[in-house]
């Protein structure tokens, strides 16, 4: 039997993470997501998957610092992403750099924490300082006062960002995190079942992130919030698109059969902030209203927001490029992919999927 894009095909055991698609349910280690957004924070979260248990505070200072001390990229390393053309895209970008990273280390088989540790640190600072190299501005240093997501907002943009923004990026990024055997995560397994290093894994990773059907950024639900705003009636857009037969971007999951538990964990955290940002106080009206028009329009289709939704009312709050989307994303789920490849390790076995000849013999 032929099941393309392997549908369904259960290819490991993971301690990891779990998804019930049914339920609409997201748990990290056991633990549903909504709980782990609530209550810890993008470190904790990241020691949790990587260690099986939270961080009591010595370990959480100790990740902290290990890094705060692996944020300054390499000297080779800027002077490769100095030769790259302006033009070159983001993810392109960070997937060179990090290739090169395998250079400057001992990323042999048998993948350690400390080397994630390393790599989930210089991601950040990667995308800043190309930025600001395209941009035409001096690359802003990281400070170490600041933790992980407060800095990498920092070096996007040169200030101490808004507690309303650190927290709504923080949450986002701690949402996801990890996700269970997706196109990325299967592609740095693969890799690591070789018994490759971890750079190579992550490189894998970051070239299958790149492509649109997997990370692909939500300009299209940016516009819509951006035709609303403008328009003032948001009942009356969504209405006319759901009409004339145009998806809702935003709105509806490929595994999630109701709600994305990722965006009503996000919701949650807005809601704490509303007053705090019109955008982010823009998108939790916009929900509403297009969750009860498309349950008039489109009766029985369970469309609701997914985690996409609330990620580009925050990536519009904190004025970032939609370019900036997917490499931030990537920034979030390299810890998944680190954990996975580790976990890959442990108990290794190399993929060797089997295809079938469809052609003719002569």
């Amino acid at each position: 039997m032929i099941q393309k894009g392997l549908k369904g095909i259960v290819a490991a055991e993971t301690l990891i993470s779990h998804i019930d698609g049914e339920k609409g349910q997201l748990f990290y280690r056991g633990y549903e997501i909504k709980e782990i957004a609530k209550s810890y924070s993008f470190e904790e979260a990241a020691y949790f998957l990587w260690f099986g248990h939270f961080p009591n505070a010595d370990q959480l200072g100790t990740l902290k610092e290990e890094l705060r001390c692996n944020r300054p990229l390499p000297e080779n390393i800027k002077v490769i992403i100095d030769q790259l053309p302006l033009g070159m895209d983001l993810m392109s970008v960070i997937r060179t750099a990090i290739s090169a990273e395998g250079g400057n280390g001992d990323y042999d088989w048998q993948p350690e924490v400390s080397q994630a540790i390393r790599l989930i640190a210089l991601v950040p600072t990667i995308i800043a300082y190309r930025k600001s190299q395209v941009d035409g501005n001096v690359a802003v240093a990281p400070r170490n006062d600041l933790d992980h997501v407060e800095n990498y907002l920092y070096m996007l943009n040169g200030n101490v960002p808004l507690a309303a923004h650190v927290e709504a990026l923080e949450t986002y990024m701690t949402l996801t995190l990890e996700h269970g055997m997706n196109a990325s995560t299967f592609s740095a397994r693969v890799t690591a079942s070789t018994e490759s290093d971890l750079v190579s894994a992550i490189t894998s990773a970051v070239g299958t992130m790149k492509g649109p059907l997997h990370g692909g950024a939500p300009s299209g639900v940016i516009e819509l919030l951006d035709e609303i705003a403008i328009v003032g009636d948001a009942e009356m857009v969504i209405r006319e698109k759901v009409l004339r037969g145009e998806k809702l971007m935003g709105f509806g999951h490929r595994v999630y059969k109701t709600h994305d538990p990722r965006s009503v964990a996000l919701k949650a955290k807005l809601i704490e902030l509303i007053g705090e940002d019109e955008w982010l106080d823009l998108a939790m009206s916009v929900e509403d209203t297009a969750v009860r028009v498309l349950a008039e329009l489109k009766p029985g289709r369970s469309l609701y927001t997914n985690v996409e939704f609330y990620a580009a009312a925050i990536m519009k709050a904190i004025n970032m490029d939609v370019e900036l989307f997917t490499p931030t994303f990537t920034a979030s789920r390299i810890v998944g992919w680190t954990a996975h490849v580790i976990e890959q390790s442990e108990n290794n076995t190399i993929y060797r999927p089997q295809s079938k000849y469809i052609g003719t013999f002569n």
